[in-house]
């Protein structure tokens, strides 16, 4: 943008990146179990397929939580968790999602390494009940896709428990980068991305996560990165810890470090 600015409008502009807030973080596994067992009472992706036998323990389709010790693990073979968040418009074709997760099922039924997937699209708009229909038309066996309107203090933890974001907005300038995809970092959470234009400037590939330009290329991402889930030295895994060891300035950070100093030459 502050190129496009100089180039056809000869405006001097300094750049200050969307920056997330500081509640936008990796969320600890005990309020990650509290958060499942919330959102299963109305959700049933979040609910456990089988009870345990002990009343003592508590389970989600994650977790589970020992009552006499407070201990919450993960469970054993649980589903991988991906997480998009959207307006609901034409600007996020979530045809792409779904056909990158056709072939995810597809791929789950002829034998490949993966897991379960539950996918939790969060938002409201003008689409969703359409797109609600096409998730209801689908038969699939192993991926399950719910789309939750959440509590505002519920949506950074949900981010900071799900193991992959994908992010399907589109700049129609291509200058606009996509908050979302700035708070799932925040969240120490890698992001597979629709590409466009400047996306490069924040998604940077094969680092923090990956690009795509069709459903094709998003379900063979899906396929490297949750083959073998969890995988300790994964592609996903070294996308997380690239995340967690990278300078992540927050928005008041950001602001007192780029945009202070100006004000304050005035």
């Amino acid at each position: 943008m502050r190129e496009d600015l100089a180039e056809n409008w000869h405006v001097r502009a300094v750049t200050v990146y969307d920056r997330p807030a500081s509640f936008f973080k990796e969320t600890p596994l005990d309020v990650q179990h509290t958060l499942f067992m919330k959102l299963g009472r109305t959700h049933s992706p979040f609910r456990t397929c089988s009870e345990p036998l002990d009343p003592a323990i508590e389970r989600s389709a994650f977790t589970e939580r020992d009552a006499r010790s407070g201990v919450v693990t993960r469970l054993f073979g649980r589903p991988a968790l991906l997480v998009s968040s959207t307006s609901w418009t034409e600007d996020e074709d979530f045809s792409i999602l779904l056909a990158a997760l056709e072939k995810f099922e597809q791929l789950t039924l002829s034998g490949d390494s993966l897991p379960s997937l539950v996918c939790v699209i969060t938002g409201k708009g003008p689409l969703k009940e359409h797109y609600s229909r096409l998730i209801d038309s689908k038969c699939f066996q192993h991926v399950q896709v719910c789309t939750p309107w959440l509590e505002a203090e519920d949506y950074p933890l949900l981010l900071g428990s799900a193991d992959l974001g994908v992010c399907l907005h589109k700049s129609s300038s291509g200058l606009d980068l996509p908050m979302k995809v700035v708070d799932m970092f925040g969240c120490c959470l890698p992001v597979c991305a629709v590409n466009f234009k400047c996306l490069h400037e924040l998604v940077r590939h094969g680092e923090n996560g990956l690009v795509f330009q069709d459903s094709e290329e998003l379900a063979a991402q899906l396929q490297m990165l949750f083959s073998k889930f969890p995988d300790p030295v994964g592609k996903l895994n070294q996308f997380r810890e690239n995340l967690q060891g990278a300078e992540q300035l927050r928005w008041d950070e950001s602001w007192q470090r780029t945009v202070l100093p100006l004000l304050m030459d005035t």
